[in-house]
């Protein structure tokens, strides 16, 4: 299953440049494996795709309020329709559910 990220900053609608978000998607579980994306300046606000590549987890820091994860393809495509999964700030790893 590939994932596409966007973090959220508690409802400010401004991006900080300042703040440097850093996300790293792998190809197995628990954020193990190969790494399959990585970017270190996501910017707040913003839906990142992993392109063609497919991940089955990944890691984010620097998170000021939220990170949502969102299944690629169908209803959810390009960050719509809800989150499948959404994870507090600062820093953690998400694994996509199966299938």
């Amino acid at each position: 299953m590939q994932l596409k990220v966007t973090f959220l900053s508690s409802g400010l609608l401004v991006a900080v440049p300042a703040l440097a978000i850093n996300v790293v998607a792998f190809f197995g579980a628990d954020c193990t494996g190969d790494v399959v994306y990585s970017r270190s300046d996501a910017i707040i606000d913003q839906c990142y795709s992993l392109c063609s590549n497919s991940a089955k987890s990944s890691s984010h820091s620097s998170v000021p309020s939220q990170a949502q994860f969102f299944e690629s393809g169908g209803a959810h495509n390009s960050c719509t329709n809800g989150a499948t999964l959404v994870l507090g700030g600062s820093s953690g790893c998400a694994t996509a559910p199966a299938g």
